[in-house]
């Protein structure tokens, strides 16, 4: 008996290191940046230096990568061949141990960004790829297909979006999430019809399906007062706490000029912020996902406006940032042991904030010294933040409320592309950096 009870103990130690130890979906194990609490990272590294292999990949994407033990899931791009591909490698050696062209033809809509945008999400059983031309499929750890659909509405053949659509799947307790916030209008834009023209107006909602078999679980429709642009969103939602101790949990959605909290289960909306733009300007489409932390939600008001912080349990705006380079038009912020990080990726000379969550004081803020645009969203794990800029060059800051400390820049890539906006994955005591074409796996 005493055996048997050990052996359960131990396997449920294993099942709980495995999750901290993983990179599930764009935003970490915990859907705000953070990595598993006992990581080893390197703080330096080079193209060169501390590399434990690096991939050649078919084409680009600005996918976060997605782990999950010895899986590495990444998504692309060749733009030369028009292909889509999902590909899966090994995280020891680099490997490829699976790949798929999942697409042919048109694989992009504007000269800014492509199909390949979304991240991956994976529960160590089946892994969900999704594309910007709408193409939701799911495979099983081995490559095989288990289901697939198309999400646009039947009729229509993209969504009524501006640019290419990019948010990505989220999974809780065994349902795969999607966020569709768009325009309530058909319209044209670069030449492509977007979105089906009705009697009825084009809903933004929130759709959940069986990961497993692809059965729809719900639909719920997320209504926006906002107009134009500004109902659109390219942020993917995130499962955040009502408090550190986790009791209760609930789904975050930012976007259409508001921020709002659902029943994970169900959709069911519970509460509304907004809104950061009164005067309804039509252009202020919404790219930073939520973040969470100490019972706390921050929403990144676009182009230079800014950061709001509002109350998980009641919807209640706490503080708004008074300093306009506590700002984020692209780059998600980091909730890292009781702290919000805030990346100014438009600034002159790009700032890194911390923020105290329910005060709103900032700690410190820091230049980060690039003179290229920053998209990437940085990540943390053992008290190191990661993130690159467009042109590819790659910075560490010391995670410490107490002071800004630059640890480490280096170049990786291609300075001539200027649109590096993958964000560094933390799993397994590595470091998985996507660089143009080429996946770099760093560890010491």
């Amino acid at each position: 008996m005493k055996t048997r009870l050990l052996f359960c103990l131990l396997s449920l130690f294993s099942v709980l290191i495995a999750a901290g130890a993983n990179w599930p979906n764009q935003r970490g194990p915990h859907f705000n940046g953070s990595g598993g609490e006992d990581l080893k990272l390197p703080a330096k590294f080079s193209p060169t230096e501390n590399v434990d292999w690096k991939a050649k990949l078919p084409g680009t994407s600005a996918a976060t990568p997605v782990v999950w033990g010895d899986h590495v899931f990444v998504n692309a791009v060749d733009h030369e061949k028009k292909e889509i591909h999902a590909i899966c490698l090994s995280a020891s050696t680099g490997k490829v141990l699976w790949s798929h062209v999942v697409g042919k033809g048109r694989v992009h809509l504007d000269d800014r960004s492509d199909f390949s945008s979304p991240s991956p999400v994976t529960d160590g059983k089946h892994v969900a790829f999704f594309f910007g031309n709408a193409d939701l499929i799911v495979y099983d750890m081995k490559g095989k297909e288990v289901w697939r659909r198309n999400i646009v509405p039947e009729g229509d053949k993209y969504f009524a979006f501006q640019w290419t659509f990019s948010t990505s799947p989220i999974l809780f307790e065994g349902t795969l999430i999607m966020q569709v916030l768009q325009r309530d209008v058909p319209f044209s834009f670069a030449g492509v019809p977007r979105g089906k023209d009705g009697a009825n107006k084009i809903p933004s909602y929130l759709e959940a399906f069986d990961f497993a078999t692809g059965k729809p679980a719900w639909k719920v429709e997320r209504k926006g007062q906002a107009v134009a642009e500004s109902l659109e969103a390219f942020t993917t939602p995130v499962i955040a706490p009502t408090s550190d101790s986790g009791d209760k949990l609930q789904l975050l959605v930012a976007g259409g000029d508001a921020l709002s909290g659902h029943e994970p289960g169900s959709g069911k909306e519970l509460w509304r912020w907004g809104t950061w733009n009164p005067g309804k300007i039509g252009h202020w489409r919404l790219v930073p996902s939520p973040v969470a932390g100490k019972g706390v939600a921050l929403a990144c008001a676009p182009k230079k406006s800014p950061v709001y912080a509002v109350d998980i349990k009641t919807g209640e705006l706490l503080w708004k940032s008074e300093d306009k380079e506590v700002s984020s038009d692209v780059c998600t912020p980091l909730y890292h042991d009781g702290y919000f990080y805030v990346l100014n990726g438009e600034f002159k000379d790009k700032r890194l904030s911390c923020i105290e969550p329910r005060s709103g004081k900032v700690l410190w803020m820091g230049e980060i010294g690039s003179r290229s645009k920053i998209e990437a969203s940085p990540t943390c794990g053992d008290g190191k933040i990661y993130f690159q800029d467009h042109n590819g060059e790659v910075f560490v800051v010391a995670a410490d409320p107490k002071k800004f400390n630059l640890l480490h820049r280096v170049q990786f890539g291609d300075k001539s592309m200027r649109s590096h906006r993958a964000s560094l994955a933390l799993a397994n005591n590595r470091v998985f950096l996507r660089s143009k074409d080429t996946l770099y796996c760093l560890g010491k």
